[in-house]
């Protein structure tokens, strides 16, 4: 910890300060000396049976807001996934070392129903608190931008491509670190943050805005910037993922095995540098991908199950130390070859730490114990992995605090400074692409404007957007048209024709194969900009969209559908706020092949 503090400082000091850093608070984690630590992780596994420590290798989801009362609903959940009936039982019947939440298994509501339901989970892995019994890391998917958990009002920055665009060290640092507070204060010591990936591939599916950018050098910066924010400004362990890199792939690793057929050259040049600068930068826990990469591994084995990519290239040759997760055991990419019986012991026998998400944890944890009983997998394998865990944990503070503060958890997540504060970050990321009419920015607030094209319901930003036209004097009308049938686009269309202007929002309109199967998005743009009728189009997701809006002269990108990325969005269109947002990749055309619409680092102002 302290020489990873080392690093954090200088970092810090390196930085062009374009946004205020939020003084450390006491909710870090402490500082202990590595004897204790050292004392402590072997005490407890000197105390651990065989099956406790396998217990500690898992973490999965479990369903309910609560850990002893559940909803009935809940209960049957966890009755059919685990064979018991709460999250308590879940922990305890399994020894599950960590849990992961997500809102679709109701973990996810208010700060204090989240920071009682981690106290209670909490209790539950400590029981009387026998020898072996070990407190829980919990953890969860808190990108920001298109990826995060929590719920208003937890503070909602933008995501990665979006601090791409801003170029700055420092506001990801204080993304990092505001996010990591705000985890913490309701007990959760493991975001899986941040994105390591360089994507390279405009038609990656998977990753595209989770990505920092396109440039190795940008990626390794922000990545060891957000390291540092996470782990030493708010004392919560980071997890860079998806090594070996998952930028340069057109599957997605859900549904497929994707295969990455970089050379051991560009490797090295281009998925490599940032988690060079993650593992300097002290990292506590690196994600597999589920990919194949022949370069590193010509067996056809993904890198979560591969010895060669995860002991040979990422613990011998880049040094690391720390925690290795595997991305989830339930995604297609490892369960097409291998039963999911095989996939967490060749996981282990990989060189992996922590296994998330098995697809039946009854079946995998009986396979870990099974392989040690015949001796496919040595107890001291087990130990290695279940020390590294402990040790992670210790460094996190939940040997001694496990607790979350209920009540400082309600005065910490979303405060004012930290809701100010993601105004300040997400500003400088709005990137303006195209104004060739010089539309923009709006001479005067008295005209009709169309709000109109893809919509959230959790963000609802056709309401925002149309709300901020109203607050300035227009006659704004909100229509969501996501996905429209032909009767919307027509009856979409002619409503434009009635107004003076058009704003449309686009969702990954270019992807006709998962998110826009019958190109409706841009049939829905094309129908709008041939009203003859002013159109501006903004991607609120990947840049990539505007190859192919045809016809479309007045084109922003704010790489997510916050509520302050909308908010920075109508300010400028109205002049009030300059883009500065650069591309942090190049937008190539519709045809590919290499031809550029619009280069890495474009970017207009007004």
């Amino acid at each position: 910890m302290k020489a990873r503090l080392v690093t954090a400082t200088v970092l810090m000091a390196t930085l062009a300060i374009t946004v205020t850093p939020l003084p450390v608070q006491a909710s870090a984690a402490p500082v202990y000396p590595p004897a204790a630590e050292h004392g402590w992780v072997t005490s407890t596994l000197r105390h651990m049976s065989l099956e406790q420590k396998v217990g500690q290798l898992f973490s999965t989801y479990v369903y309910g807001g609560d850990a002893a009362e559940p909803t009935a609903a809940d209960r049957a959940a966890n009755r059919a996934a685990f064979g018991v009936e709460t999250p308590a039982e879940v922990i305890d019947r399994f020894h599950l070392g960590g849990v992961i939440y997500f809102s679709w298994s109701h973990n996810l509501d208010s700060p204090r129903q989240i920071a009682t339901l981690s106290n209670g989970l909490q209790r539950a892995a400590l029981g009387d608190g026998a020898k072996g019994r070990v407190p829980l890391l919990i953890s969860t998917d808190q990108e920001q931008g298109v990826v995060l958990r929590m719920p208003a009002p937890a503070a909602q920055f933008p995501g990665a491509m979006a601090l791409g665009a801003g170029r700055s060290p420092q506001a990801a640092y204080t993304a990092a670190e505001i996010t990591g507070r705000e985890l913490r204060a309701v007990g959760i010591h493991q975001p899986y943050a941040p994105i390591a990936d360089v994507n390279i591939n405009p038609d990656n599916p998977v990753i595209g805005v989770r990505s920092f950018g396109a440039d190795p050098a940008l990626v390794a910066e922000l990545t060891a910037a957000q390291v540092a924010g996470f782990e030493d400004g708010a004392g919560v362990t980071s997890v860079a993922k998806h090594f070996p890199g998952h930028g340069d792939t057109a599957d997605d690793s859900h549904t497929g095995l994707p295969v990455i057929d970089h050379s051991r050259a560009e490797w090295e040049r281009i998925d490599a540098p940032p988690f060079r600068r993650a593992v300097a930068a002290g990292v506590d826990s690196i994600m597999t991908a589920h990919i194949v990469v022949p370069a590193l591994d010509p067996s056809g084995a993904p890198a979560t199950l591969s010895p060669a990519i995860l002991t040979g290239v990422l613990r011998g040759e880049l040094g690391f130390r720390g925690v290795i997760v595997t991305d989830a055991l339930n995604m297609a990419a490892v369960r097409q070859k291998y039963g999911d019986d095989r996939v967490p012991v060749l996981a282990l026998k990989a060189g992996a730490d922590q296994l998330l998400m098995p697809p039946d944890l009854r079946l995998a944890r009986d396979a870990v114990l099974r392989a040690v009983a015949t001796g496919e997998l040595t107890e001291q394998r087990i130990d290695e992995s279940a020390r590294r865990i402990l040790a992670m944990k210790y460094r996190q503070g939940l040997a001694g605090s496990p607790m979350a503060d209920v009540d400082e958890a309600v005065r910490t997540v979303g405060a004012p400074p930290h809701i100010a504060t993601v105004a300040q970050v997400t500003d400088p990321t709005l990137t303006a692409v195209r104004n060739d009419a010089g539309l923009l920015p709006l001479t005067h607030a008295n005209r009709s404007v169309l709000v109109t094209g893809w919509n959230s319901a959790a963000f609802a930003p056709i309401a925002a957007v149309a709300g901020g036209f109203t607050a300035r004097g227009a006659r704004a009308t909100a229509q969501p048209a996501t996905l429209p049938s032909d009767a919307v686009i027509a009856a979409t269309a002619a409503k434009a024709a009635d107004h003076d202007l058009t704003v449309v929002l686009v969702n990954k309109a270019w992807d006709d194969v998962v998110t826009d199967p019958r190109g409706t998005q841009r049939r829905l743009v094309a129908a709008l900009v041939d009203t003859g009728k002013p159109v501006v189009a903004v991607a609120v997701r990947d840049p990539y969209d505007i190859a192919y809006l045809p016809g479309v002269t007045t084109y922003l990108t704010t790489y997510s559908y916050t509520v302050a990325a909308m908010d920075a969005l109508v300010r400028a269109l109205h002049g009030e706020l300059s883009p500065s947002g650069r591309l942090p990749v190049t937008i190539p055309t519709a045809e590919g092949a290499g031809t550029v619409l619009y280069p890495y680092g474009h970017g207009l102002t007004w």
